[in-house]
C-alpha cells in the first residue's frame, strides 16, 4: 500500500497557475521539502498553458511492455511512481484515457495519495465499448465520454478517423470546456496517437527493472517511418525507487 503524500506537495500545488519560467523552480517551491529532482519534474507543469498543456505518462518493463497479453498490468511500476501518478492528477484539469484502459483496469482515475482536487475523467470511446458499469462512471464525479454518437449525460460527440479521434479535436474539444492542462495516462495506443499528431508537450516514461517478455508494445504504432526521422529529445533520468522515470521535452 502507498503511504498517502506530505511533506512539502502543498506548496508546490499552490504554484500551480504561477508565471514562472519552465527552467525554473518556482517560490514558495523551492523552500519546500520535496527532493530537488522532483521540483525540477513538476516546475514546468506549473506555468500558465498557452493555450494548453499536455503531459503524457507510461510505465513499462525493460523490455517496452506495458502489460501483459492479457491486458493485466498492475502493477509495472512500484509505489513511486503511483504516488508521482496522482501527483499529476492533482497538477492537471483533466486525466485522458483511451477506452481500453478502463475495460482492463476498471481505475478510478482520481486524486487519493496526495493533496489536490480530482481533476475531470475523459474516456475516448470511438466505437461505444465503454459500459455504465465502470468505475469512473459509477463513482466521483461526472466522467465525459467522447464518443461518435451520444447517448447518455456527459457524452462528447466527435468525428472518428480510421476508428479513433484525431488528438488535434480532443484538445479542441476540452479547451472549449476550459480545460488547460490535460494529462494523457493511457494506454499505449492513446499515448502513441497523441505523440505521433505532435499532441505532447513532455513524456514522462517510467521504465520498471522487470522482463514480461512479450506482452503489449508500450508504443504499437508506429511515431516515424524511417530511422533519421527519429527525433532526439532532451530527457532527464530521474529515480523513483526501483524505478527510472525519464522526463522528456518534446515542445
Amino acid at each position: 500500500m502507498v503511504e498517502r503524500d506530505s511533506g512539502g506537495w502543498g506548496e508546490l500545488l499552490a504554484a500551480v497557475g504561477a508565471d514562472v519560467p519552465t527552467v525554473a523552480v518556482p517560490d514558495p517551491v523551492a523552500n519546500s521539502s520535496l527532493p530537488a529532482e522532483l521540483l525540477e519534474l513538476y516546475a514546468p507543469l506549473l506555468v500558465e498553458p498557452d493555450p494548453i498543456l499536455v503531459v503524457a505518462h507510461l510505465a513499462q518493463s525493460l523490455d517496452g511492455c506495458v502489460a501483459l497479453h492479457t491486458g493485466e498490468s498492475q502493477w509495472i511500476s512500484g509505489q513511486e511512481d503511483i504516488l508521482h501518478t496522482h501527483r499529476l492528477r492533482a497538477l492537471v484539469d483533466a486525466v485522458v484515457v483511451g477506452v481500453q484502459t478502463v475495460l482492463d483496469d476498471d481505475p478510478q482515475l482520481n486524486v487519493r495519495l496526495c493533496e489536490g482536487e480530482d481533476p475531470v475523467r475523459v474516456v475516448l470511446d470511438p466505437r461505444g465499448r465503454a459500459h455504465r458499469g465502470l468505475r469512473v462512471f459509477r463513482e466521483g464525479p461526472p466522467t465525459w465520454r467522447f464518443c461518435a454518437r451520444a447517448e447518455r449525460e456527459h457524452d462528447v460527440v466527435l468525428p472518428v478517423h480510421d476508428g479513433l479521434f484525431a488528438p488535434a479535436d480532443v484538445l479542441a474539444a476540452l479547451a472549449e470546456r476550459g480545460i488547460r492542462r490535460v494529462l494523457v495516462e493511457g494506454g499505449g495506443v492513446t499515448v502513441s496517437h497523441f505523440l505521433a499528431a505532435g499532441c505532447v508537450d513532455r513524456l514522462h516514461l517510467v521504465v520498471a527493472p522487470v522482463l514480461l517478455g512479450g506482452g503489449r508494445r508500450a508504443f504499437p504504432s508506429p511515431l516515424v517511418q524511417e530511422l533519421a526521422a527519429a527525433r532526439r529529445m532532451p530527457a532527464r533520468p530521474i529515480p523513483l525507487g526501483s524505478d527510472w522515470l525519464f522526463d522528456c521535452e518534446l515542445r
